[in-house]
């Protein structure tokens, strides 16, 4: 079938994709709301909140995952029910809940680093 995904053959993608979304999300547009929000965005009013471009960043890698995903089970949907096919489609679900668990981290300590940077 030649809509095979090789689950290992492109580990560093999800890495790359995360660091060029984080490049592209950070578009030098300030974003300050109320409260912390000040601590979040770049220093001296340069640039754009780089917690959001992070966040940003990790979304479009889960949306890069979830398209991985969604092609797997469409071509196993399609007929291509073989063995290979279904164990790289639980390689690629099970490194979705590994992305998706390392951007829950991720946020919730830097959100927890700039809640404390706020309150000195």
């Amino acid at each position: 079938m030649s809509n095979t995904i090789n689950p290992g053959a492109d580990a560093g993608g999800l890495v790359t994709t995360f660091i060029a979304a984080a490049n592209n999300n950070n578009n030098g547009t300030a974003r300050n709301g109320g409260g912390g929000a000040t601590a979040a965005s770049g220093g001296g009013g340069s640039g754009g909140s780089w917690y959001e471009a992070l966040s940003r960043a990790w979304g479009q890698t889960l949306d890069a995952q979830a398209s991985r995903i969604t092609e797997l089970s469409g071509s196993i949907g399609g007929g291509g029910d073989q063995p290979s096919n279904m164990v790289a489609l639980t390689a690629e679900s099970l490194r979705m809940q590994f992305v998706s668990n390392s951007a829950a981290t991720s946020q919730n300590s830097v959100g927890e680093a700039l809640n404390a940077l706020a309150r000195k």
